[in-house]
């Protein structure tokens, strides 16, 4: 009797499978459908960015000057845009905005470095609008760290991730015969072997006079100022507050470094405006990095 039971027992097993895998191995088609329905469900993180005042230029391009730059509107549609979508796309895990960049043949005019970089534009498509100290202005932006290469003595390479950068007016520019607007950049701010790295410019003489001072080589860098906490490529908060004769730089709410000295001051004769992405300091062969940016704010 225990020998039919059990052969009967084997037939209805045979016959009425009793997991969720078919004759052949493959999951049936309720399961199927359940698993489609999760992946549905998965949410796509986007950046909480607004690009409607701000101009990339990426590593794209032929040449000296030849770095290729792209304003609003285009940049609106940068997710669908070929020539930016190498250096300047979208991480849906994550919600960043992520800026791309290794040496390449295609830079701005006035350095040897390649970068994948935003440039504030107050006017939008219009670079000769911007502000002074005496306005004022209030930067904020939550990033971290990507991938970043390292150099031969194995330390990784140095990106500056934000810039306030001088702008000289046109009639400054007149003035002092040079051939372009480009002043020195105020505001330095580095990642640096898993640290934040704060540089300012500094007069080398404070007697110079108002049409000697519009000359870049009037000023150089500071020592510079390293914030204690280690950030490596973990999110962090930066922001800049600038009034007249003054600037503040804060890391995570946390660490401030207040700059009030009479150089400072003095910068107010300089148009403004602010920077955040990638601007890699290299040209190793090789070398690369990637900066993510996931908030970001500005206001005057």
């Amino acid at each position: 009797m225990k020998t039919i039971l059990a052969a009967c027992f084997l037939m209805c097993m045979l016959v009425f499978p009793i997991n969720n895998y078919g004759q052949n191995g493959h999951k049936n088609n309720k399961e199927i459908n359940i698993s489609r329905k999760k992946q549905k469900k998965k949410k796509v993180k986007l950046p909480k960015i607004d690009l409607s005042h701000w101009k990339v230029t990426i590593p794209a391009g032929k040449g000296k000057g030849g770095a290729i730059s792209v304003s609003p509107p285009e940049i609106l549609d940068y997710a669908n845009n070929p020539v930016l979508k190498p250096f300047m796309y979208n991480d849906s895990t994550t919600g960043a905005l992520v800026f791309h960049a290794y040496p390449t043949d295609a830079t701005t005019a006035n350095t040897k470095y390649s970068r994948s970089e935003l440039r504030e534009q107050m006017e939008p498509g219009d670079d000769n609008v911007n502000w002074t100290f005496a306005q004022g202005g209030y930067f904020k932006a939550k990033m971290s760290m990507g991938d970043v290469s390292r150099s031969s003595d194995g330390k990784y390479h140095r990106v500056i991730i934000a810039q306030i950068h001088g702008r000289l007016t046109n009639d400054q520019r007149d003035q002092i015969g040079q051939k372009d607007n480009n002043a020195p950049p105020m505001l330095k701010i580095y990642w640096q072997e898993g640290k934040i790295r704060v540089k300012t410019k500094i007069l080398k003489y404070q007697g110079i006079d108002q049409e000697g001072i519009l000359h870049k080589e009037a000023w150089t860098d500071d020592k510079g100022r390293t914030f204690e906490q280690e950030v490596g490529d973990r999110k962090f908060t930066l922001e800049v507050k600038v009034t007249e004769g003054k600037m503040v730089v804060s890391l995570n709410k946390s660490e401030f470094f207040v700059y009030d000295n009479p150089s400072i001051k003095r910068w107010g004769v300089f148009e403004n405006y602010f920077k955040v992405g990638n601007y890699l300091q290299t040209r190793d062969e090789g070398a690369y990095a990637s900066v993510k940016v996931y908030e970001l704010k500005v206001e005057h």
